[in-house]
């Protein structure tokens, strides 16, 4: 869902005239009926005195405890969430409205130029015609209370700052940020912090290279379920705006099943890391609205001689060498299977960043964006000559398998372009390793816009919108 948002948001940057705004409707789970009845006690004690006697609970009460029937759903139950989203497209369809069978979560008009992205019960919404807006909150209005935010300035916790006049939109979440760091009680350090996770040297030379093993002690349940929290708190921070923090992410959630005293003094070093840096912005410009991704893997560079895989996904214009943008995906994880060698790692990590690809790619069509064969780039060589049939080597079936896959996507399917760029012009190369702080320092103004950039434009916007109302 995220990531079709994020594609929504370009397309409104991306096309003339066109316009964003956002809506929620109020008691979503409160207003489909229940297929069957459902039926739960609760104990008479737990109800404050005016409600029992408002309700006269007490003449009901059998043996301390309330029985209650459910005829209408609520939140907790886990059939909820669906029968809301049935009620809405039966509503919703009389009026010629409907959802993407390709893409949940993207609801289209049959002839209007409308469409809005819908996550449980907020909508974002893109039009160019006011009479298209006014048609579907009417229609809505008609079955639900609903609340409207014209101006599109926030969309589950991520707030957006358009730029019309320089088609941009910013992408922060400060509030998130600063709730998430008081939930965890982290003293902020006075020093900053440029790292967020241990840096890993690099041995240059080194005759014979040495796997480096966490012999400190266990930690118990409490401190787990600390990491978990962390890792889960964070994730949709750094899957919003903050791609910096992707990659220790997925180290950590990696070492949360058995966490021991090194994973805690990570888990620290990364809250430092986000206390101490500002928040986190990121910034589309308007596009062609074509594909383009950078492919790379880290070989042997975590635990358990696994390897990682990075990627970056972003929007651009139909050439060979397409100009960078703010990234709709990032792809930092670590590729489950043993790598036999540098190249196997980047052929994996070439699969895995184009399967992310044919989903962003259908996405794009499903909104209107017909796609070209999608560039990808790569930094090896030999990846690179294996993948357009310039090596032959012998492969493990493995290999072999993503090899075909990757051929038949861009030979037979007209799906990918895989192309070869030095190193030095490699964006993916952020995820896929620790980098040192200086490293980091130098990305984060690559990556991010300074939030400098967000305030500026609000408060230009605020004194635009006083000298109107004056």
């Amino acid at each position: 869902d995220l990531d079709t948002a994020k594609l929504h948001w370009n397309s409104v940057i991306s096309t003339p005239n066109a316009r964003y705004m956002c809506l929620d409707i109020k008691n979503f789970y409160l207003s489909a009926a229940l297929e069957y009845y459902e039926y739960m006690k609760i104990p008479l004690a737990l109800f404050p005195a005016w409600t029992a006697d408002q309700y006269k609970l007490n003449e009901y009460a059998l043996q301390g405890w309330v029985y209650i029937e459910m005829r209408r759903a609520v939140w907790g139950l886990p059939q909820a969430g669906i029968l809301a989203n049935k009620r809405l497209r039966r509503k919703l369809a009389p009026f010629g409205y409907y959802e993407s069978q390709n893409t949940p979560g993207l609801w289209l008009h049959e002839t209007r130029p409308l469409s809005f992205t819908l996550v449980v019960d907020d909508f974002g919404i893109k039009y160019i015609n006011k009479d298209d807006l006014d048609h579907l909150i009417s229609t809505l209005e008609k079955y639900y209370e609903v609340s409207v935010d014209l101006d599109g300035k926030e969309f589950v916790k991520i707030e957006l700052d358009w730029d019309y006049e320089n088609k941009r939109v910013h992408l922060s979440m400060a509030p998130y940020l600063q709730k998430a760091l008081r939930q965890f009680d982290n003293i902020v350090p006075t020093k900053r912090h440029d790292s967020p996770y241990p840096h890993i040297e690099t041995k240059y030379g080194a005759k014979q290279q040495y796997a480096e093993y966490d012999t400190s002690a266990p930690v118990g349940k409490d401190e787990q379920k600390h990491v978990q929290q962390v890792t889960g708190k964070f994730n949709w921070y750094a899957r919003g705006v903050d791609g910096t923090l992707l990659t220790p992410i997925s180290a950590l959630s990696a070492q949360q099943a058995k966490p021991t005293q090194s994973t805690m003094k990570r888990v620290k070093q990364f809250l430092d890391y986000a206390a101490t840096q500002e928040p986190a912005v990121t910034t589309y410009r308007a596009s062609d609205m074509v594909l383009a991704i950078h492919s790379d893997a880290g070989y042997l560079n975590e635990e358990g001689a696994r390897s990682r895989a990075g990627g970056h996904h972003f929007l651009s214009e139909n050439v060979d060498n397409p100009s960078n943008n703010g990234a709709i995906y990032n792809e930092a994880s670590i590729i489950k299977s043993v790598m036999s060698s540098a190249a196997e790692a980047e052929i994996g990590a070439l699969y895995i960043n184009a399967q992310k690809g044919v989903e962003i790619r259908n996405i794009l069509k499903e909104m209107g964006h017909m796609q070209p064969p999608t560039p990808v780039q790569t930094d090896n060589s030999t990846a690179d000559g294996i993948v357009n049939l310039r090596v032959q080597p012998k492969r493990t079936k493995a290999m072999d398998m993503r090899f075909h896959w990757l051929r038949d996507r861009e030979v037979n399917q007209k799906q990918f372009r895989f192309y070869w760029r030095p190193g030095t012009l490699m964006r993916a190369d952020y995820w896929t390793k620790h980098h040192s702080p200086a490293h980091h320092r130098h990305m984060r103004n690559e990556i991010l816009t300074p939030y400098d950039v967000v305030l500026n434009l609000r408060k230009k916007i605020a004194k635009s919108s006083t000298a109107r109302v004056c």
